[in-house]
């Protein structure tokens, strides 16, 4: 079988697997699965982010073991924890779907906790001052404030690692998921002589949805650049008097200690 007649028999299959006559695969699968991923820990890696700058020790430091341990783990030791701890715990058995889903949640959680904390400690301390000045509380000043333009600047990583989700769903192949990796050892097995061109197919589709993603990041890193404000200064004499009387009805000598180190 040559390579034109390969791809002519087993193209439907590559991209969606038995769909419509059976389950989501290929392709389309390894699409969904990232997406999916990436989606669901977000929220997770933002609250985990937050809690990395956080001013309690008592929150900062297990968010931080807890991070730097699942970023330090393999994702296959992940998938293997997920396959066999959730039906341990749900009492019943988790597809395959499901499994590597849950592991990639937890892998990818710990990879934008990071970004988030990056993105919040590349702002600029004059909005966290201003947002003091203007009496909001932490939570508020993070929630209105830091967090929107924090996330903005997140942009291109965000787009960067949903392509690292995207090679990082090929490990499913292990648990038997029919996404994309899976679906060419399929095909392989059915060629049996053609194992050069099935896997050089397989790698020049994950490039071109990598590049392609790593191409749109680039455009998203130019536009926010452009786009950008232009740097906060410090915040004016009038909103540091604003933030010290603020301070100051609540303890006068730690706000009047506070003003005069700023003002050295």
């Amino acid at each position: 079988m040559s390579i034109v007649e390969m791809i002519d028999t087993y193209w439907l299959y590559v991209l969606v697997g038995q769909y419509p006559n059976g389950p989501l695969g290929g392709l389309a699968l390894t699409v969904v699965l990232a997406a999916l991923g990436l989606l669901l820990a977000l929220p997770l890696g933002v609250l985990l982010g937050v809690a990395r700058v956080s001013r309690r020790a008592w929150l900062r430091w297990p968010v931080t073991a807890l991070v730097y341990v699942v970023r330090g783990t393999p994702l296959l030791m992940v998938v293997f924890w997920a396959y066999f701890f959730l039906p341990a715990v749900t009492g019943h058995k988790t597809d395959q779907f499901n499994t590597m889903l849950a592991a990639l949640v937890i892998f990818d959680a710990a990879y934008l906790a990071e970004i988030v904390r990056a993105g919040l400690q590349s702002l600029p301390s004059g909005q966290r001052l201003a947002a003091e000045a203007l009496g909001m509380s932490r939570g508020q000043s993070l929630r209105l404030v830091l967090l929107p333009q924090a996330l903005r600047h997140m942009l291109p990583s965000l787009v960067n690692q949903f392509a690292s989700t995207i090679k990082e769903t090929s490990l499913g192949t292990i648990i038997g998921l029919s996404e994309l990796s899976f679906i060419a050892g399929q095909v392989n097995a059915q060629v049996l002589v053609q194992p050069v061109a099935v896997y050089g197919m397989l790698a020049g589709c994950y490039f071109v949805m990598c590049f392609g993603l790593s191409r749109l990041a680039h455009a998203v890193e130019r536009r926010s650049s452009r786009q950008r404000a232009t740097p906060v200064t410090a915040p004016s004499a009038l909103n540091r008097f604003y933030a010290f009387m603020r301070r100051g009805l609540r303890n006068p000598v730690s706000a009047l200690a506070r003003n005069t180190r700023t003002s050295q």
